[in-house]
């Protein structure tokens, strides 16, 4: 988010597909993925296409509302009981939101693709929309209603950016981790987990951990070819190149 206009970011998994054609690649968070996605894990879907991501836009809209998501799932839930959920659980619509926002978030979270809003075209043509000065949107003219202070952090560090920060040795405790998930799926002879295994030493064997403290033992015992000068450089070359931890207050 920039100057408070939202921005997409993270695509390291999209897929460019042309109008006429379709993806079959499963990939993305369970919680935001359409039910059209885990059919085709099911064997049952020739595949899927741009509605997808209307429907992850009505998870995201309906959690930035309510404050969760319309649909309970885990990332370690069976496809077969995700296409079950989304027949059988129907998202629950405060009463405190407008009719026109219920009506939009169901045109959104609609389990039939041909009834689900697909293009910004469909959107556009609603009358809840009626009054949205899309190029004003689009030219980021309009005032946001947030704008984030850049010298605050404006998210929650959990899951691998809490570990990235917390964690001594992250890659140390993802290969353990990942270990683990592996013994308990009982698949330690699959080859994806075997390559994922392999690239995982090679990142771990090319880290070069940097230690200040022997950094600065044997700039000492090197100090009859040093000067003075010369050696508190060293030392000072040293500690610039280490970051100091930051520490956390609990609660």
């Amino acid at each position: 988010m920039i100057a408070g206009h939202v921005h997409l970011t993270d695509f390291n998994i999209a897929a460019i597909v042309k109008e006429d054609l379709k993806a079959t690649s499963i990939a993305g968070t369970k919680p935001y993925m359409a039910p059209e996605l885990f059919q085709t894990f099911e064997g049952s879907h020739p595949g899927y296409s741009f509605s997808v991501d209307w429907w992850s836009l009505g998870v995201t809209a309906y959690e930035l509302l309510r404050g969760q998501r319309p649909y309970v799932m885990r990332s370690s839930t069976p496809a077969n009981e995700i296409l079950q959920t989304f027949h059988k659980v129907h998202p629950s619509y405060q009463a405190s939101w407008s009719l026109e926002m219920k009506s939009l978030l169901r045109k959104l979270l609609c389990i039939d693709v041909q009834n689900r809003i697909s293009c910004l075209a469909e959107l556009q043509d609603l009358d809840y929309m009626s009054d949205v000065n899309w190029d004003a949107v689009l030219s980021k003219l309009l005032p946001p209603g947030f704008i984030p202070n850049r010298r605050r952090l404006n998210c929650d560090p959990t899951f691998e950016l809490e570990e990235m920060i917390l964690e001594s040795k992250p890659l140390h405790k993802k290969k353990k981790r990942l270990a683990r998930k592996t013994k308990d799926q009982g698949s330690d002879g699959s080859p994806q987990n075997g390559q994922l295994q392999q690239r995982m030493d090679n990142v771990q064997r090319d880290f070069i951990i940097f230690n200040r403290e022997k950094s600065k033992k044997a700039v000492d015992s090197d100090s009859s070819e040093l000067t003075m000068t010369e050696k508190n450089k060293a030392i000072e070359d040293g500690q610039n190149n280490n970051v100091e931890p930051v520490a956390f207050l609990s609660g």
